[in-house]
């Protein structure tokens, strides 16, 4: 299996960071600025480059990132990226100084709210079909995850990339992180 790219830019202590179906640079653009005090350390998963091609699955997500948390780095996983974060995270706690969980697909642990229910569905259905998901559900999905311009003319380029890598993804719902932590 060929490594995954991780881009470093800062000096301090590692903050690891995991993007989800959005590229690194549109997840973690923003904290730039945060590289006089720290080591951002940007993931890019299998599918985004320079890394190498591969589609959303949290088990190979996992066993990546199970080799860059030998330097006990802070994690920061959003979306799709939280599910692989999670299980490195339980296989190797000792090597993980700190979790932070954004907007974690974990469907699961909030069972009969109907907003989750929904959420989970439109996202299956972009997993599963992607840009042929029918247009109203999947601008639906594309709003809620913060898709910037997804109004009724064409997806920005960028949108419509990250739409087809997680095209074939394994869905969120078969992932079941552990709630405890092996040593």
């Amino acid at each position: 299996m060929s490594e995954i790219a991780v881009i470093r830019e800062g000096d301090g202590p590692e903050i690891l960071l995991v993007h989800g179906g959005a590229s690194p640079k549109t997840t973690w653009g923003a904290l730039a600025s945060l590289s006089a005090r720290w080591t951002l350390a940007s993931v890019h998963r299998r599918g985004y480059p320079p890394s190498p091609s591969g589609r959303h699955d949290f088990e190979i997500d996992a066993i990546d990132l199970e080799a860059l948390v030998g330097a006990r780095p802070h994690i920061v996983a959003h979306s799709y990226g939280v599910l692989g974060t999670l299980i490195a995270a339980a296989r190797r706690p000792k090597h993980v100084r700190s979790l932070t969980l954004i907007e974690p697909p974990l469907f699961y642990l909030v069972p009969g709210d109907s907003e989750v229910e929904h959420l989970e569905r439109i996202g299956n259905q972009v997993l599963t079909h992607g840009l042929d998901t029918e247009p109203g559900a999947l601008r639906e999905f594309l709003r809620i995850a913060g898709g910037p311009d997804v109004g009724d003319g064409p997806l920005p380029d960028e949108v419509a990339r990250g739409v087809r890598r997680a095209h074939g993804g394994r869905l969120p719902g078969e992932a079941r992180p552990s709630a405890r932590c092996s040593t």
